[in-house]
């Protein structure tokens, strides 16, 4: 069994405690006025020598005050979006991290795999967090419908009401779909989904260690050949409802295999983490450099195919020049340029130098700088398909975008590895466990 290092405990809550403080900076000290955005834009004009904003308004204007008052209100809401956008990236990704996690175990099942059963309780330790994960991503998805934000623009006070001074033709159009009850209702029925295999997967797993036969084992594979359906289906909407919808005028067909992409191999990625970190502290002997290395190759594997989705829809898109599309592109190379083109970098071409090797692949320091590049990198991924639309050319890292990412990365190392020491680390009659044990190649 394994035991939760006391040291590794105090660690979790350390991040836990000072994300905490860093995000309740980032929302007191976010504007709570127009007066206090007036304030900072006169500020940067000042420092860059520029005419003083207000000027537009001192010449009594109509048009140009308008455009301010317009100007200053957009701002407005960026800079409040700013703590609660660094809240939801970092929420989502590591939600969305136990959902790779998730969503690989079931493969593992569904193909009656030899090779992985020893490594099922890791799995499973991992999709754990989608509970407390999935729990407060929901609620941050109710406080947005409730006004306390304003990171879904379709869900803006009469935007789809004619007359009305903010009514949008295009989202009223979409507003069959696109609207707080369904979505919301949507969203239940995905992270209930979801959360329901893994409870049930995970307690057929643990009664197939006590049971004279394999009943249990096959309950999970029927069950999780259905989930991988609901699954690949969910996980599309899902993308369109909680990412792509941030910028309602604009989609992509290929955008929830994008999404699925950057999430599934940052999930393998931190299997193999835990994985690495468990053997160097003695436990899970059964696993050897075979094991590590199969893990290895769906890392570089998923990269690259991360990178052949990134590059088709950037090309195709780039390539047709359709304004209401290449706008998407146009906002994030101008304002987003070091955390686009970063993002390529990180997740494609590190991972190629350091892993295309197959003796590299089995080397542990070299593979847990791989890990850390690739979780990195995606990461940044996530705030380039977030940022943009809630925050604008406002962004920047700064103390709520990194406390929000150590709160969520203390949690998920408490629960993960809390679950880790509620059942033996190696499942006892998988009928491919022994299979497993002497996988060698």
């Amino acid at each position: 069994m394994y035991t939760f290092s006391s040291k590794l405990k105090t660690f979790s809550f350390v991040l836990m405690l000072v994300g905490a403080l860093g995000i309740g900076y980032g929302f007191l000290t976010a504007p709570k006025t127009i007066q206090d955005v007036e304030t900072i834009l006169a500020s940067e004009s000042h420092e860059h020598g520029e005419a003083h904003t207000a000027h537009a308004v001192e010449k009594h204007d109509a048009k140009a005050e308008a455009e301010h008052k317009e100007h200053v209100e957009h701002v407005f809401h960026q800079l409040q979006n700013k703590p609660w956008a660094a809240l939801y990236v970092a929420c989502i990704f590591f939600m969305l991290i136990a959902m790779g996690a998730l969503a690989f175990y079931a493969i593992q099942q569904v193909a009656q795999a030899g090779w992985s059963p020893v490594l099922f309780r890791v799995m499973q330790g991992v999709t754990s967090y989608l509970v407390p994960g999935s729990i407060i991503f929901f609620i941050i998805l109710l406080l947005s419908g409730m006004h306390f934000n304003h990171l879904f623009a379709w869900m803006e006070e009469g935007i789809t009401t004619k007359g009305s001074a903010n009514y949008d033709h295009m989202i009223a159009a979409k507003s069959g779909y696109l609207n707080f009850p369904f979505w919301i209702v949507r969203a239940a029925v995905f992270i209930g989904g979801w959360n329901l295999y893994r409870y049930l997967s995970r307690k057929n797993c643990l009664a197939q260690d006590e049971a004279t036969d394999n009943t249990f084992y096959k309950k999970n594979f029927k069950m999780s050949a259905a989930f991988l359906v609901f699954f690949i289906v969910s996980e599309s909407i899902m993308s369109w409802d909680w990412i792509m919808s941030v910028d309602p005028h604009w989609f992509s067909t290929l955008f929830g295999w994008y999404v699925f992409a950057s999430f599934f191999v940052s999930g393998i990625t931190v299997i193999q983490m835990v994985t690495i970190y468990l053997k160097s502290k003695g436990y899970l002997e059964n696993v050897n450099s075979s094991h590590i290395h199969d893990l290895s190759k769906f890392m570089f594997g998923i990269s690259v195919f991360w990178t052949y989705l990134w590059f088709s829809q950037f090309m195709l898109i780039w390539y047709s020049n359709i304004p209401e599309e290449v706008t998407y592109f146009k906002t994030r190379i101008e304002h987003f340029n070091i955390t686009f083109f970063g993002a390529f970098v990180l997740n494609f071409i590190f991972p190629i130098l350091l892993l295309i090797n197959t003796d590299f692949k089995r080397i542990f320091w070299i593979i847990v700088m791989a890990g850390i590049i690739i979780l990195f990198g995606h990461y940044i991924d996530f705030f380039n398909m977030i940022m943009p639309a809630t925050v604008g050319d406002q962004w920047f890292i700064g103390v709520p975008e990194i406390a929000a990412v150590l709160f969520f990365l203390g949690l998920f190392i408490f629960v993960v590895f809390s679950a880790l020491t509620k059942a033996p680390l190696v499942p006892k009659r998988n009928p491919f466990i022994e299979e497993s044990k002497h996988f060698h190649y």
